[in-house]
């Protein structure tokens, strides 16, 4: 049997790896498709009159209109359900990364006692599902009489994702260089300051990754929602669509619309800032 060359070999295992990647890219594009066409489906019927939608949902739209997107705004107040969303996520993101900060730079500067069994009370209630604390919740929320308010959701939120957020900010923080705060110890920098003016703008990937996911839950949670503030000048967009559902279920092409509009700020959130959150999660997992 012939031997093959070193050139030979070479040639062989590129042509190899290439099949490879070939092989790669077409099983990730057939994938992605799953995620594409389900989101062009439905932006592709949000500009077609609801009769159209009917007849023929999977064509393409030639006559695309706006109609809908104006009855959205018109008929059914998405405006304000909009303003709600971002007033009661942002507040949730907000407070969760100056509590959620504060806690992880304690959790990875400083040594205490019961830090060990801190961490571990961390990481075990995200098992704790939000189903189960929706009961004793809203008990307490009755008695301070915010239900029905922003803050109906901005507390429940904050509280629910404090632990990821602290265990996300601490494991990164824990791999920043220690002389950078022992040089602003020298120049008489208090522990807040350093804080401040060292750790939040190195940390900043990790910041940003957190405040995404804490924004994308905040914003899909339905559930809370729907217990909480279900009170219409408060309610968020997620609860608007399930009112467009059952109120306008046959005006397919409104609720196409209403859809589009829910889905346009996760899409352009996480579109921009997909770099962080890559580089947010991955730095923490290897010091060094």
């Amino acid at each position: 049997m012939k031997q093959l060359t070193i050139y030979e070999k070479m040639t062989l295992a590129l042509f190899r790896g290439k099949i490879a990647r070939m092989v790669t890219f077409i099983c990730l594009g057939l994938w992605s498709l799953t995620t594409i066409y389900p989101l062009f489906w439905v932006v592709n019927n949000s500009l077609k009159p609801s009769h159209q939608v009917i007849n023929d949902s999977f064509s393409v739209a030639t006559n695309p209109t706006l109609a809908n997107y104006l009855n959205a705004f018109e008929q059914v107040d998405i405006g304000r359900s909009y303003l709600n969303s971002f007033i009661m996520s942002g507040g949730t993101v907000l407070l969760t990364l100056l509590v959620g900060g504060l806690a992880a730079y304690v959790l990875a500067r400083f040594r205490f006692r019961l830090r060990g069994l801190l961490q571990t009370v961390l990481v075990a209630s995200l098992l704790i599902p939000a189903f189960a604390t929706v009961v004793p919740v809203f008990g307490m929320l009755k008695d301070l009489q915010l239900l029905n308010t922003y803050w109906a959701l901005i507390i429940p939120h904050t509280a629910g994702f404090l632990p990821f957020t602290i265990l996300v900010l601490s494991s990164y923080m824990a791999t920043i260089p220690k002389d950078l705060e022992e040089a602003a110890i020298m120049d008489g920098c208090s522990r807040f300051a350093i804080f401040w003016r060292i750790m939040l703008p190195v940390s900043r990937p990790a910041f940003i990754t957190a405040s995404i996911f804490v924004f994308l839950w905040s914003y899909n949670d339905l559930f809370s929602a729907l217990i909480f503030v279900p009170q219409e000048d408060v309610r968020p967009i997620n609860v608007l669509l399930t009112t467009v559902s059952s109120q306008y279920g046959t005006d397919y092409g409104l609720l196409a619309a209403a859809v589009t509009l829910t889905l346009i700020p996760v899409i352009v959130l996480y579109s921009v800032a997909q770099k962080y959150v890559i580089k947010g999660l991955t730095s923490g997992a290897v010091k060094g």
